[in-house]
């Protein structure tokens, strides 16, 4: 299963240590959908936590909805950028 990549993704650190990052990726059933996350993250005793998250998507024709909130939180997944603010975009 190849691993889905994002179309922009932009990230900053708190002044209290934590990340704050919005990520766009593309709809799984709809490539022209957009899934928008936005989390804080920070450096835990076990790894990277998820402090706080909000997804919303949007549709191909401009709606937005608020997605649900996982189960279970992701953690020590992905290191986070070392840089103060970071910008990266995708677009095809």
């Amino acid at each position: 299963m190849e691993r889905q990549k994002y179309k922009a993704r932009y990230s900053t650190k708190l002044p209290n240590g934590d990340f704050l990052s919005l990520t766009v990726w593309p709809g799984k059933t709809d490539p022209s959908a957009e899934v928008v996350t936005i989390q804080v993250r920070r450096q835990g005793a076990e790894g990277w936590e998820t402090v706080g998250r909000l997804a919303v998507y949007r549709t191909s024709d401009g709606r937005y909805a608020l997605l649900p909130e996982r189960q279970q939180p992701v953690t020590g997944s992905t290191p986070e950028p070392e840089a103060p603010a970071q910008a990266e975009s995708y677009e095809q």
